[in-house]
């Protein structure tokens, strides 16, 4: 027979064991609900705030100019420009941000995921670690968060990312509008909840690049659809454009190399028998 004292030890130790568990069940709710699924509710580019192209207004550095320029001229012609992603290289930060399609967060104590419908996703550090000494580079680069208790009521309302270790080729937007071939691209970032708005998410993204002049931020938004369908998007399926060395061409309707230009000249095609 269980006598008092070991009752109430028994007791106790259920008391404590369900206190434990609430703790446990109760720690998700200091994360904000950001579930569902993000639309940009701007364009493709970059600055939603701005048309696409040199209508941006991008700071960029004499040099990064000159190349922009000629970007834009070869895109004028029918080539790819600067924008690697026709070959469907990733996008890479920050221009994934762009959402072309859209995005989900995945929010855990150690990591936030972003996941999207045609990009690599992203993970988010959020585990209090130091920067490595060495990262081997990635499109996506490699990102340490902290959540910010912005109203000091328990509750995380800000996640503030920063972002390094980002390999190329990558541009801000479809127009070619580039970032720096050294790759010391550092993407700072504030992501939030408009204020009195639960389906608007805000992120506010500084590029620190050595193509720009100066720092440069711009903020976008993302209205949520809580019910959500997911429709991954390859890129390689039915994808129609080639590159072959520096040159940018089609494949035609019957399978056939076709220019993209204007009189452009056929690839090299020494490795190929002639013709009979």
């Amino acid at each position: 027979m269980i006598d008092r004292g070991q009752l109430g030890s028994i007791l106790l130790a259920a008391t404590l064991a369900l206190a434990a568990g609430a703790a446990r069940a109760d720690e998700p709710s200091r994360y904000p609900d950001w579930g569902g699924q993000w639309f940009r509710t701007g364009g493709i580019q970059f600055d939603p705030s701005k048309p696409l192209g040199r209508r941006q207004d991008a700071p960029l550095t004499p040099e990064y100019q000159a190349l922009f320029d000629k970007s834009l001229a070869d895109l004028a012609e029918g080539g790819a420009g600067l924008n690697a992603h026709t070959s469907c290289v990733p996008h890479g930060m920050p221009r994934m941000m762009n959402a072309i399609y859209p995005m989900e967060f995945v929010i855990t104590p150690q990591i936030t995921y972003v996941l999207f419908e045609d990009n690599l996703p992203r993970r988010i550090y959020t585990d209090g670690r130091s920067w490595l000494a060495e990262v081997e580079p990635s499109f996506a680069g490699y990102s340490i968060g902290r959540w910010v208790d912005e109203a000091g009521d328990g509750r995380y309302s800000l996640l503030e990312v920063e972002t390094r270790a980002m390999k190329g080729p990558r541009t801000f937007e479809s127009s070619g509008l580039p970032l720096h071939a050294d790759n010391e691209t550092v993407v700072k970032e504030r992501i939030h909840l408009a204020k009195d708005q639960p389906d608007i998410l805000i992120d506010e993204i500084t590029t620190i690049d050595h193509a720009l002049t100066r720092p440069w931020t711009v903020t976008k938004s993302y209205k949520r659809k809580r019910d959500a369908v997911w429709y991954p998007n390859e890129c390689a399926e039915d994808n129609h454009h080639v590159v072959i060395g520096k040159d940018h061409y089609f494949i035609s309707a019957d399978g056939l190399l076709m220019p993209s230009k204007k009189d452009q000249p056929p690839p090299d095609l020494r490795y190929f028998g002639a013709r009979k």
